[in-house]
Order: structure tokens, then sequence, then C-alpha cells
């Protein structure tokens, strides 16, 4: 008898320290991103890169000639204008997804985790956009592509500390497609592509099936 309620109580002890560890990663982690929110920022991605392609299409230039090719100031500000479409597509779409996996969760979407998130993600993302937009100001047209992966990965590593620890293998695999981007200048838009659209698509399918 002594040894059944040793038992029982040991089992209640484990089970005690199982929902405290539960409750500690959901005050220090944002768990709600939404797998499915992954898809479509990389079908965003996808759809955008295809409409860029088919801009270099229509203006008689050959993107894969890499530092070679010219941009007008015109065609500098669509392409400018397609990726804050495809930015703003990709945040919205991250969240709706996000915000109705919290509901269903009745977690809140909006509270300290979620601001140091935001706040640990966006230090390398605005200095990359500020990288990126110095290479736009030189004309280094070639390196924009490979710089948005590197400092994008950079983010997600960061980020990993209040969220999903799975999105820091996304953020490696950015960084790594940038670095290599940048010795093949010319496939940048081919790489920018892999990057945030087929990586984004099976990273959130994997994230939508492991969290659902």
């Amino acid at each position: 008898m002594y040894f059944k309620v040793l038992y029982m109580d040991t089992k209640n002890y484990h089970e005690d320290l199982s929902h405290i560890r539960s409750m500690m990663e959901r005050s220090s982690r944002f768990i709600s991103l939404s797998g499915l929110s992954g898809v479509f920022a990389g079908l965003a991605a996808i759809i955008g890169a295809v409409y860029v392609y088919f801009v270099f299409q229509r203006e008689g230039i050959d993107y894969f000639d890499g530092d070679r090719n010219i941009y007008s100031p015109a065609l500098v500000k669509e392409l400018l204008i397609a990726g804050t479409l495809i930015l703003i597509a990709a945040v919205l779409s991250g969240y709706i997804f996000t915000a109705n996996k919290s509901k269903k969760k009745g977690l809140k979407i909006w509270d300290g985790t979620t601001k140091r998130l935001l706040a640990t993600f966006s230090v390398p993302l605005v200095t990359g956009g500020v990288v990126c937009l110095g290479l736009l100001y030189h004309h280094l047209f070639a390196l924009v592509a490979p710089a948005t992966l590197i400092f994008y990965g950079l983010a997600l590593v960061s980020a990993e500390r209040y969220t999903l620890t799975d999105i820091k293998y996304l953020g490696y695999c950015q960084i790594v497609l940038g670095l290599v981007s940048f010795f093949f200048l010319g496939w940048g838009l081919v790489a920018w592509t892999l990057g945030f659209g087929v990586l984004h698509i099976v990273y959130g399918l994997i994230m939508h099936r492991k969290y659902k």
C-alpha cells in the first residue's frame, strides 16, 4: 500500500512538472504562429517572382547577366512596389492565420512575448532593409536578392528565442542560400524564389502538420 501511494505521488509530481513546463513555455514563447501563414507567404513570393521575371522580359533584361544589367529609375520603382505588395500580402496572411490559431487556443496574440519577438525580429530585418536601400542607391542591384535572404535568415534565427524552435532551421537555410547566391549573382532571382517561396511553403506545411 505504501509503495502504491508513493508511486501515485511520484506520478502526480511528474505531471505537475510537465504542466509547469508547459505553462512556462506558453508564457515565454509565441506558440500560435501558423504554418499556413508560411505557405501563403511562399505562394505570394513565387507569384511576385514570376511577375518580376516577366517585367525583365518586357524590358529586354537578361537577369542571368548579373551585375552587368542596368535598371532604369522607373523599373526600380516598379520592383519596389511589387516587393512592397508581396510583403503586405505575406504579413496580412500571417496575421489572419495566426490570429485564428490564437483564438482557437484561447491565447492572446498581443502580449509581452509578442512584443519581444517583434523587437528581436525587427533589428536584423530593418538593418537589412537599410543595407538593401544602400545597394539600390549605388546601383548594385544584383546584390539585393542575396542580402535580403541573409538578413531575413538572421532575423528568423534571432526570433527563435521567443517562438517555435523550428523556425531557426528555416533561418539557417535562408542564410546559406543567400551566401551561395552571392557567388552566382545572375541567379539571385532563382535563389530568392527558392528562399522566400519554396522554403516557406515546405516549412509551413511541416509546421502545420506538426503543430495543428
